[in-house]
């Protein structure tokens, strides 16, 4: 028997820099044009520099809002399993399918947000939300096809769309 190998692919970044941009949307766009203007943009990549993790708080977590919020999601799960159990029953009892379901889903869910919230004992009383950001968006192209790229990027940048950090402003 022979063992097919998947073909790697070699996570580090190769390739000149074609434009650096503040924000993603900004690098997105850039490789969005050259895609407009029939560029092949599998020979380009987008790499973010200097990543930080940012945690945005979004407010103090209660009983309250530890019952509330698993009550919430088990009240979807349960209509999700209703909704499967309705539509294999034969005697017509979908509808009593749907609201057990959701009423047990609610019913665990405030449960096990109980017990999470429980488990807690007071180290994190506040809820979140956590990203990856980078500083700076790098767009890299193949050595092959850079010049080009740079041409196009610099016509967007005249259009006055999207315009890339000029080398001295990078850090």
């Amino acid at each position: 028997m022979t063992t097919q190998r998947m073909p790697s692919m070699d996570p580090r970044p190769t390739g000149l820099t074609i434009g650096t941009y503040d924000t993603y949307l900004q690098a997105q766009r850039a490789v969005d044009y050259l895609s407009d203007e029939k560029f092949p943009v599998e020979h380009t990549t987008i790499v973010g520099n200097n990543l930080r993790q940012v945690e945005k708080i979004t407010g103090r977590l209660t009983w309250a809002r530890a019952l509330t919020a698993g009550l919430a999601s088990g009240a979807w799960f349960g209509l999700f399993v209703g909704v499967l159990l309705g539509l294999f029953t034969t005697d017509g009892g979908w509808l009593a399918a749907l609201v057990t379901g959701v009423v047990l889903g609610a019913l665990f869910g405030m449960a096990f947000g109980a017990i999470g919230y429980a488990q807690l004992g007071g180290r994190r009383d506040f809820t979140s939300r956590t990203a990856v950001v980078a500083t700076t968006y790098d767009v890299l192209c193949d050595f092959k096809y850079a010049e080009e790229a740079r041409n196009h990027l610099a016509k967007l940048a005249l259009k006055g769309e999207v315009s890339p950090r000029l080398p001295e402003q990078s850090s």
